[in-house]
């Protein structure tokens, strides 16, 4: 049975940092590729960068390049979304996703079109 566990999700000044946890099970990293996305109230849901063990990983979203990262631990069966120099609009619910292939599409449509199982969330909420 394929799971994604996401956790980490807490509320943080403005300017802080989290590291969001995707566990997983029933599959292996090192045949899948994974996805972070966001959810911010009133907004649809947005790409923000995925990982693979062959491949490397990709980013998607301007607006958090050069504070967001994402790693991989095979072993521990966890992506992480490593998120630095928080603020406001970062508030929003964090999932993880599988993509059903073992690369990083470069669209970000064809991210959402090979997305096969999501998490159910985390709640990130930062204040100024």
């Amino acid at each position: 049975q394929v799971q994604l566990v996401e956790s980490g999700g807490d509320s943080v000044q403005s300017g802080g940092s989290l590291t969001l946890s995707c566990t997983v099970s029933g599959f292996s990293l090192d045949y899948y590729a994974i996805a972070w996305f966001r959810q911010a109230p009133g907004k649809e849901r947005e790409a923000l960068l995925c990982i693979s063990k062959q491949y490397g990983d990709e980013d998607y979203a301007d607006s958090v390049k050069g504070r967001f990262t994402i790693a991989r631990d095979s072993g521990q069966n966890t992506v992480y979304l490593q998120m630095n120099d928080l603020k406001p609009d970062d508030t929003a619910d964090y999932y993880c996703a599988r993509i059903a292939a073992n690369s990083c599409p470069l669209r970000i449509s064809t991210l959402f079109s090979w997305r096969d199982y999501w998490g159910q969330g985390t709640r990130v909420t930062v204040s100024s």
